[in-house]
């Protein structure tokens, strides 16, 4: 822990993205929960130094106070047999110091009388409209086998007809509510609910009917309209809060049954029992936490299988949610010049007012007259888990189907041995993405299917089958994963609901109203973000700038969206991929009959080749593009850098040495530009593939200094790599070409994994479903003066073929450096002023869907 050390990592802290604190704010301040979580330079080094602390003593104290074997569990995931992994870790870890240290223990609840019965209005950065609602409970921990918390989070998070969230929607007062248990200790929890209001949710009445009663008001009593505004506001949220006490109530009336627990432990049976095996990483973490807290005989399972129904128990968790307990935090922007107090860290302003019970009572009273009750049984879980010979143990996509119209490809389950199927549905719609208003129409009917499928499809959710839908380059996709035995109801249930679409003007203006806020947040993104987001747009073909999107949405009608889907719908191309056990026969029809209802009444209205292509902009050799933008938050002082290198479409033998290129040089990076350097703490090298054309890119966010100082280190980074890899023994060659190999044969890990795989050759039209086996094979016969070939070709700084682009974002503290930059500039850089006129300039890659895919 040297003192250098000391300050860098204080400083990479310093950049680390944080959230707000105002609920561990207001607690007790001798409380460990009151603390300050993340930490950053003004906590860390400069308040101490000022009271003549010092931060590397503190450090070492702290280190001194818990580091002891016996606090420590260990665990090691390995192929090798059990008697060499001993072996190795008494020799790894026999020099960790046992100083028999006692468990630290905070005896206490977080929060006082003082704490609860308050409602904290604040600001939030981004346009958002938030209700988070937490009462202090019994922590589950001790009852994990009883799980109430669990018992809880199902019923109050339900989403079916009857729930909560169903009557807060219908009414059109929200868009998603999350119910869960948070910051748990042996000694204390919270329990939470969240609440994502819309406008209407907040605020009770539309502007015009509001201004109008307030206006009338005015010429009566002579009042002020700001008092009445609020009061409009106000009268909302209690409705929404006094459904949300009415809930509870219900529940705390209704009882704990046993069949609702019955079915939420055979949920949870079966996804444990049947669940993907997951990186190893993640997988000794988990574990590794799970021995600090369970018997033996749990630490493989945790709380994962809840098994004793306890009434007594969960009723008592139950009970503590009552208006006595409560802490309600609203966030809104209509906050603004209405707070008197500051939170410390981050300075959040906020209103903190106290309520009582009867306040509470008064708005339960006041709720419309919704009918709530309790779920119906959940029909969507799985009860056969056979699986089904596959006679085809060829283990790689095959291409079952095709015609003008669509392609079918069936991927046998040959490897898992698990009963679950895997989907995938791309909806090639040219017209989706022709132009900002098309993008616009899309993105809302898309986010419209999934708000009508939300009511049918949740408890499929809850079952462990999963469903998704978002926008692609070319329309939009339909993913399905979970158990095969009731995965095709769910997929008819999504087909007919897209075949036989309508728009439901109630919500259309609530997903309009999201979407718009979306956009309006898209400023409030981080800087790498930011900076990702503009190398996209340079890049991609078709991608057009959210600003046109944006102002496209605030145009939007019912009729337009109307009249715009069954045209979509009826120029798309369906490019379907299926894998996992079942009957195919049964897959095939449902999908033939959805074609058969969508596809076009003419026979000539098939796609072209070249409209379902998704090409990409072609830098040139030698040169280097700078596109500059003002990073969009004004009060976020991080600047960004993405500097991406185009090196090729696809192909094995440069494939290899790009991707190997990418193993030397990743440590290498994060080294110079993290530990030494001190730049940021977001910083990456990773590799990059648009629609099958290959490069890196290195992603760094920085406090400390401006994008055009952090793209000269990346400059001279490679410089250093080039020097790296001139020097490279023939054994460390050897040694990361085997390290390479190794991670390449690696096997998939669940079938999820292997789809994406096989789906990414798919959309990219590539279909080289051998690709692993191939790259192993030229990694094999690879020589090092190959590798540096390359590098020295495609890579270095003034490689010949080398075509780069540096997309920059200024915080608030570098933007005066960047007209500076901008005169810094030399050929053969290019300045990229305009993106749209810019793409219009320049080659693209010839797509990799052509005729040779798509002819009969």
């Amino acid at each position: 822990m040297s003192a250098d050390a000391t300050v860098r990592e204080i400083n990479a802290v310093d950049s680390y993205i944080i959230y707000k604190l105002l609920q561990k704010h207001l607690s007790r301040e001798d409380c460990p929960y009151h603390k300050f979580i993340t930490g950053k330079m003004d906590t860390l080094f400069e308040r101490p130094k000022a009271k003549g602390v010092d931060t590397r003593r503190e450090l070492i104290k702290f280190y001194d106070e818990h580091y002891s074997a016996n606090l420590m569990h260990l665990v090691v995931y390995g192929k090798e047999n059990l008697d060499k992994i001993q072996g190795q870790v008494e020799e790894m870890f026999q020099e960790i110091r046992n100083t028999n240290k006692a468990i630290p223990i905070f005896p206490g609840q977080p929060c006082t009388a003082d704490h609860l019965q308050i409602l904290v209005k604040s600001v939030p950065i981004m346009q958002i409209n938030m209700l988070r609602i937490f009462w202090p409970v019994t922590p589950s921990i001790l009852h994990y086998e009883e799980a109430p918390c669990k018992y809880l989070s199902h019923l109050i998070g339900h989403e079916g007809e009857g729930s909560l969230f169903h009557a807060l929607k219908t009414l059109g007062w929200a868009t998603q509510l999350f119910a869960c248990e948070v910051d748990w200790t042996t000694e204390y929890s919270f329990f939470k609910v969240r609440i994502n209001l819309t406008d209407a949710g907040h605020e009770g009445l539309t502007r015009i009917n509001r201004f109008q009663i307030v206006f009338s008001r005015i010429i009566r009593n002579n009042e002020s309209p700001y008092l009445f505004i609020l009061d409009e506001i106000a009268e909302r949220m209690q409705e929404v809060l006094g459904f949300l006490f009415t809930y509870i109530q219900l529940l705390q009336q209704s009882g704990v049954f046993q069949w609702i627990f019955d079915e939420l432990s055979s949920i949870c049976e079966t996804k444990f029992h049947y669940q993907d095996k997951i990186q190893p990483f993640s997988y000794v973490v988990d574990v590794a936490s799970n021995m600090q807290i369970y018997p033996t005989k749990d630490w493989l399972v945790g709380s994962a299988l809840p098994s004793k129904f306890n009434q007594d128990t969960v009723q008592k968790v139950l009970d503590e949610l009552c208006p006595t307990n409560v802490r309600i935090f609203w966030e809104s922007k209509k906050f603004e010049g209405q707070t008197d107090k500051v939170e410390p860290w981050y300075n959040t302003a906020y209103y903190l007012e106290k309520i009582t019970k009867s306040t509470i009572q008064e708005w339960m009273q006041s709720v419309p007259n919704v009918k709530l009750h309790l779920p119906a049984s959940n029909v969507f879980i799985p009860m056969n888990f056979s699986l089904i010979d596959d006679k085809d143990k060829n283990g790689l996509p095959v291409l079952l189907r095709k015609s003008l119209f669509s392609r079918l490809w069936y991927k046998p389950e040959t490897t898992f041995s698990i009963p679950k199927a895997y989907v995938k549905i791309d909806f090639n719609c040219p017209l989706a993405v022709n132009s900002p208003d098309t993008a616009a129409l899309t993105d809302t009917f898309v986010r419209l299917l999934m708000d009508y499928l939300n009511e049918c499809a949740y408890n499929a959710m809850k079952a462990g089958l999963h469903y998704g839908l978002r926008l692609s380059d070319n329309g939009f996709e339909l993913t399905l994963a979970g158990f095969n035995h009731k995965l095709r109801i769910l997929l008819e249930i999504i087909i007919q609901k897209i075949a036989n679409f309508e728009v439901k003007p109630d919500r259309f203006s609530v997903i309009k109203e999201k979407i718009t806020k979306a956009y309006e947040n898209y400023k409030f993104r981080q800087p790498d973000h930011q900076a990702k987001y503009y190398c996209s747009l340079v890049l991609q073909d078709q991608a057009s700038p959210w600003t046109e999107a944006f102002d496209a949405v605030s145009h939007l009608e019912v009729e337009d969206l109307a009249k715009f889907v069954p045209m979509m719908l009826s120029r798309t191309f369906f490019e379907c991929y299926i894998a996992g056990v079942g009957k195919l026969r049964k897959w095939s029809h449902i999908l033939k009959m959805f074609f058969i209802t969508t596809q076009p009444p003419f026979a000539d209205r098939f796609l072209l080749p070249s409209q379902l292509t998704n090409r990409v902009v072609k830098l040139q050799d030698g040169k280097k593009y700078i596109y500059r933008q003002e990073g969009s938050n004004p009060s976020n002082e991080n600047s960004a850098l993405v500097h991406y290198i185009q090196v090729h479409q696809d192909e094995f033998s440069i494939n290899i040495k790009l991707q190997l290129f990418h193993l030397i040089a990743k440590q290498a990076t994060f080294h110079q530009l993290r530990t030494v350097e001190k730049l940021g703490y977001i910083k990456s090298l990773s590799q990059r593939n648009d629609s099958g054309v290959y490069g890196v890119q290195f992603i760094i966010q920085s406090s400390v200094k401006g994008p055009g100082h952090i793209d000269s280190r990346v400059e001279s980074l490679l410089k250093n790599l080039e020097s790296k890899l001139y020097e490279m023994s023939d054994e460390e060659f050897k040694s990361n070409v085997t390290a390479l190999i190794d991670i390449k044969l690696e096997k998939h890990k669940n079938l999820n994994e292997e789809s994406m795989f096989y789906w990414r050759e798919i959309q990219n039209g590539t279909l080289k479903f051998n690709r692993r086996d191939a790259e192993v094979a030229a990694l094999r016969e690879l020589k090092k003066v190959e590798l540096i070939g390359f590098f020295d070709e495609y890579i270095k700084v003034d490689a010949p073929k080398k075509k780069s682009l540096s997309a920059c974002v200024y915080g608030s503290q570098h933007l005066k450096e960047m007209e500076s930059d901008k005169v810094k500039v030399v050929t053969p850089c290019i300045e990229i002023q305009d993106i749209v006129g810019f793409k219009k300039s320049q080659p693209l890659y010839g797509s990799l869907k052509g005729w040779s895919q798509l002819k009969l």
